[in-house]
């Protein structure tokens, strides 16, 4: 046991050597790359609740799913019509859809694909605008922000949870869904996020640190949720990873669950009440 979570744990380091740099260089330049890889991202994330939806139901075919998620995506990034418009005409084709399969059950299997798509295409297009939308801080920044706070609360809740949680009370923070997490990794989480906001903030010229710690504080609540979400999904397909495509990490649902949860939020707060 103690050998395998050795090699799961070098697999993360490696996978992060080679994937952080991409990452924030993808992050630096923005424009056509951001979209590119985050579209991929947002494609592969629709094949894997694809995945987990064929669990349950008999969900539409998959090359209709990921023709929409690529369509919607460079909606986001062109802007060329209503975000609502597209997604009313997509509910409307599978209501069609329907009355020609004869698999399983219409309420399933609607009720399957309509979570993964709607879930999928509104995060990574929250943060698609996010990026080139920010007028109050730099996008780029905006986004730097969130994956530092996102890893700080991640390695913060891990190591703090393992280490020195069981010398505390140890209780759990939602056993039903996720036995391992706990309170005390909870708040080393929030702890970790709002350190990474402070250090954050107080570097960054073209962010307020007020705006930087709200962000920090956001992401320290809500980081376990969007985590809780996917392995409530999991659960009831009776996965452990949504993929294997990452090394260590499982695939993009596993990896990114977290950065999903909170695009929208951070979008919403730095557009709309932060400006």
């Amino acid at each position: 046991m103690g050998k395998l979570l050795s090699v799961n744990l070098l697999q993360r380091v490696l996978v992060a050597l080679a994937g952080i740099p991409l990452l924030l260089w993808v992050i630096s330049v923005g424009g056509v790359w951001f979209f590119v890889l985050f579209s991929l991202l947002a494609l592969v994330a629709v094949f894997e609740f694809h995945r987990l939806a064929r669990h349950k139901a008999e969900p539409p075919p998959l090359w209709i799913l990921l023709l929409i998620t690529l369509g919607l995506q460079l909606n986001f990034y062109l802007h060329l019509a209503e975000v609502w418009e597209l997604l009313l005409a997509a509910v409307l084709l599978f209501l069609v859809m329907e009355l020609f399969l004869d698999e399983g059950s219409p309420m399933l299997n609607l009720g399957a694909v309509f979570p993964g798509l709607l879930y999928v295409n509104l995060s990574f297009g929250a943060l698609l605008r996010l990026r080139l939308d920010a007028v109050d801080a730099n996008g780029a920044t905006l986004v730097f922000l969130m994956f530092l706070c996102v890893w700080s609360s991640d390695i913060s809740a891990y190591f703090g949870g393992s280490t020195l949680g069981g010398k505390f009370i140890h209780r759990k923070l939602f056993e039903r869904l996720s036995p391992h997490k706990t309170w005390e990794g909870f708040l080393f989480g929030l702890a970790g996020s709002l350190a990474a906001a402070l250090v954050f903030g107080h570097f960054a010229p073209d962010l307020s640190l007020t705006t930087a710690l709200v962000i920090g504080l956001l992401i320290g609540v809500a980081s376990p949720v969007g985590d809780l979400i996917e392995s409530m999904f999991k659960r009831d397909a009776g996965v452990k990873d949504s993929s294997g495509l990452i090394p260590g990490h499982g695939g993009v649902l596993d990896r990114f669950d977290t950065i999903m949860f909170i695009s929208p939020l951070i979008y919403f707060i730095t557009m709309h009440v932060l400006k």
